[in-house]
């Protein structure tokens, strides 16, 4: 068995969910490259050699398998130490555009394997500047031009003497990208059917003592019903809780799909290579304390034998729909079937929430542990739960995410469907990196998750119970059709307190119109107060409230909160219960001990919570996903006039000659921003005064002069900047001081138009390690240290996620959203922030990007002053097709 696969491998999945090896081609492949080839059918040959025949078969073996180049790359699929693909690009003439060849083995086509190596090869292809392939193709070769065409790079086609040339381009659009995931998420879904809807499971590591995991595990097992065959490994019990028990893995009367590991750690492996060796699907390891090393190992023998990972140290998994019904965990009490896909890492925490949604009739569908998530993710989970017919929403818990940007793109295209909700976990600071701009500076963990999440319309709850608690309210009433809550109470001063959290999650507690007041007057007893919040005192009958209920429903609100206190006249609660098919309705019982719980009748629910704060959390989470599914989808636009091959030559020629990195020089700074169609005020390059003096009288407007300094990031603090300038004696004397206080460390002098005067904002970029590039919108000048004044979106950002972004900070939009009297152009705003999107995109080696200020008038946004940092980017690809490194 081989497993070493070296570090540009990566395994990844077909569509039928089998897992190959995607890696490149060495000389040493050769013999395997010509025999896939020489065992291909006569057919096959033609549509690949435009001939039957092998002749040609051992030159293109060789060239495949030469020494790799940027104008040569070849990758080859392996399954079992098989060749079954290859594919390969030769650049022809130009150095951006390459010939591309592809070969797949007759018994493994239409499995995907084209597409996939078509995907990784394209990816290295665009890092070594390759910007087009081009193939000649046979007409009949339907396969081969169906792969073209649905690998979502826009590829043209043209007829020519016989043969059709095929030209794609490889720029990664977001129809593209789009494309990727929905392949991803097929190969995916396939490839966790033996995990999550098995035929048979063995459970090995139980023993006959109840108190043991892999004895609780069976019985739980046996307990839920499961549909398929259960057996136990014990190497000398006859049977463990009631199942049959046979001495090894290979004693089994079938292959399982799925095996329960729970046996200490140093006899994991043995385990696992004797469940791949017998062709075991998938494996749930639930021993804890495995070391680095045996962990990588655990994943490399599952890699090999093409068995999905569910741990280790985790708590199980569960599938509870009723062809399934497995539950495959140590919990002391069975989940409930039910509507909602639960992912955690934490066991504690997975308990804890299987518990509660049982307990509120929201139920599981399907339940998976991560624990240390060596191979299975939330991401796999969440494209599973896409298109199962039992799972109604999607809850999270996680610590960390593996890749934030594919999380994102399958996170927007489930949301739509089913909400999604999670716990913001991990908002310290402390593992924020230096970062010399403010940008970088302000992307704090939390800010840079909110973000995401928000831009993924994921709901994200601050704590556990208010995760529960909105869990609660999605399960069992319909969303608000908008912010308006009415707040009806029999106790007032509770209802000030549930104003105040309204208020604190973006709800409005509407004022209610003359007619309905008058209305709830003539309904309710004297002394009620029918302002919002409405007071029915301690004496209206259950029929006044729920005239009361009824008549604010059918009212100009879109939600009610009905705070009900019992009292020794009444329990009002019976009441709130009966209210169903209209408005969403949040009660609220100070007395009762749960956080959450649920009032029932007629076959309807409506959740009860203990405190305002929490009603109002549930609601005001409802109305924004409400808002989030009603706006735009948006799209990322295609931007005119944008110089990139000059750009990235601009960043390339700095790293060659500073390859450890750091800020470009202020010319090419304000050069590189010119490139993406940025207003910058107008400037020149100088070097002498009499230069800056030629430079002030052609710019015909008073200037700044800015020092460019090696070593100097903060201009005015370094005494680097000369504002306002209007005379060449006061030009030329700026620059004489400029070049006595810096001597050789100037490398030159900025020489720029005075702006007029705007409002100052903060726009900027950071390549963050996990999340990729962010951008950040927050006020500038004085006030850039006010990070509350932030809002962060990661790239590449849609049209509408430009909007939001500059409308997410408060002053800009109260100062933007006027009619006649408005302060800034937001649209100018978000049209500066979609090309520093683009460039994020296309220039990874920007590390970090400020544009502070930026002056934004009722008319315009031009940039004043900016830095740019650039670093040898990494080379992954976020979006590729591939499994957990090893």
């Amino acid at each position: 068995m081989t497993i070493d696969v070296g570090a540009d491998a990566a395994h990844a999945l077909l569509t039928d969910g089998t897992i190959v090896l995607v890696r490149p081609a060495y000389a040493e492949d050769e013999p395997q490259v010509r025999a896939m080839h020489e065992a291909m059918s006569p057919e096959s040959r033609r549509m690949r050699f435009f001939s039957s025949g092998t002749a040609t078969i051992s030159e293109l073996s060789r060239r495949i398998c030469a020494a790799p180049s940027r104008g040569h790359q070849a990758l080859l699929a392996v399954l079992d130490d098989e060749v079954i693909g290859a594919a390969s690009y030769d650049t022809i003439g130009r150095s951006d555009v390459a010939e591309v060849a592809l070969a797949v083995a007759d018994q493994f086509q239409g499995k995907g394997v084209g597409t996939l190596l078509l995907e990784h090869l394209a990816s290295r292809a665009r890092r070594n500047g390759v910007t087009t392939f081009y193939a000649d193709v046979l007409p009949d070769n339907h396969a081969m031009l169906r792969v073209f065409s649905d690998i979502g790079l826009r590829p043209q086609q043209r007829v020519d003497r016989g043969m059709v040339e095929v030209t794609i381009p490889l720029t990664p659009d977001d129809r593209y990208l789009d494309a990727v995931g929905m392949r991803e998420a097929v190969a995916g879904q396939q490839s966790l059917q033996r995990l999550l809807r098995p035929a048979s499971v063995v459970v090995i590591g139980g023993t006959r003592r109840q108190v043991s995991v892999g004895n609780a595990i069976l019985r739980n097992i046996r307990a839920s019903g499961f549909t398929g065959r259960l057996y136990a490994v014990h190497p000398h019990a006859a049977a463990v809780a009631d199942v049959s028990a046979v001495p090894s893995v290979a004693d089994l009367p079938e292959v399982p799909d799925l095996a329960v590991v729970s046996v200490p750690p140093d006899a994991v492996l043995d385990v696992a290579r004797a469940c791949g060796e017998q062709g075991v699907g998938a494996l749930v390891v639930i021993t804890a304390d495995l070391d680095t090393e045996t962990s990588q190992e655990l994943l490399a023998v599952c890699r090999w034998h093409g068995m999905r990972l569910v741990g280790p140290n985790c708590f199980g998994v569960a599938s509870l729909s009723d062809g399934v019904r497995l539950q495959a965990t140590f919990a002391a009490e069975a989940p409930r079937p039910g509507q909602a896909g639960l992912v955690v890492q934490s066991g504690g925490i997975g308990i804890t929430l299987l518990e509660h949604l049982s307990r509120l009739d929201v139920g599981i569908s399907s339940f998976v542990s991560t624990g240390n998530k060596l191979d299975v993710s939330s991401n796999d989970l969440l494209q599973w739960w896409e298109d199962d017919p039992d799972t109604a929403m999607a809850i999270m818990h996680v610590e960390s995410f593996g890749n934030p940007r594919k999380f994102s793109r399958i996170a927007r295209r489930l949301g739509r469907r089913k909400p999604i909700l999670t716990v913001v976990a991990g908002r310290s600071t402390a593992g924020q990196r230096a970062a010399a701009s403010h940008t970088g500076a302000s992307l704090t963990p939390a800010l840079t998750t909110e973000s995401l999440f928000e831009q993924a319309g994921v709901v994200a709850a601050r704590s556990l119970d208010e995760l529960v608690g909105t869990a609660a309210f999605l399960a069992h009433q319909p969303l608000p059709s908008g912010p308006r809550v009415a707040i009806v109470t029999n106790a007032g001063g509770t209802g000030v307190l549930a104003a105040d959290a309204c208020a604190d999650v973006g709800l409005e507690v509407h004022e209610l119109s003359e007619e309905v007041r008058r209305e709830l007057e003539e309904l309710l007893p004297a002394g009620a107060a029918c302002a919002n919040p409405i007071d029915t005192t301690p004496a209206a009958s259950s029929d006044q409230l729920r005239a009361c209920l009824e008549r604010l429903a059918a009212a100009e609100v879109d939600a009610i909160i009905a705070i009900m206190v019992r009292t020794a006249l009444a329990d009002p609660l019976p009441v709130v219960a009966t209210m169903a098919g209209g408005v969403p309705v949040a009660a609220v019982a100070p007395h009762q001990a749960e956080a959450v719980t649920l009032l029932s009748a007629g076959g309807h629910s409506v959740p009860s919570y203990n405190d305002p704060r929490a009603a109002a959390a549930a609601l005001g989470h409802a109305w924004r996903r409400a808002r989030w599914l009603a706006r735009p989808a948006g799209s990322v636009p295609s931007l005119r006039a944008v110089a990139v091959e000059r750009a990235r030559d601009i960043v390339q020629e700095f790293l060659k000659r500073h390859p450890e990195g750091g800020w470009l020089p202020l010319d090419q700074t304000m050069e590189v921003l010119g490139c993406y169609g940025v207003t910058v005020a107008p400037w020149q390059w100088t070097h002498t005064p009499e230069e800056s003096v030629r430079a002030w009288r052609e710019l015909n407007s008073p200037v700044a002069l800015k020092a460019d300094v090696a070593g100097v990031v903060h201009k005015k603090r370094a005494g680097a900047l000369r504002l306002d300038l209007s005379g060449a004696e006061q030009v030329r004397n700026a620059h004489a001081e400029l070049i006595s206080r810096f001597g050789s460390r100037l490398r030159g002098v900025l020489v720029q138009a005075m702006a007029p005067r705007g409002f100052e904002v903060l726009l900027g970029l950071a390549q963050q390690p996990v999340f990729g590039p962010v951008l950040v919108c927050g006020l500038g000048g004085t006030y850039t240290e006010a990070l509350r004044t932030r809002a962060a979106r990661l790239a590449p950002l849609t049209d509408v996620d430009a909007a939001e972004l500059v409308r997410s900070v408060p002053a800009l939009r109260t100062l933007g959203e006027g009619d006649e009297e408005k302060a800034v152009d937001l649209d100018a705003l978000r049209d500066m922030a979609l090309r520093l999107s683009q460039l994020a995109v296309d220039l990874p080696q920007v590390s970090e990007l400020d544009m502070n200020p930026v002056l934004a008038t009722p008319s315009s946004a031009m940039c004043v002053d900016a830095r740019i940092r650039v670093t040898v980017p990494p080379s992954s690809d976020p979006y590729l097709r591939s499994l957990r490194p090893l």
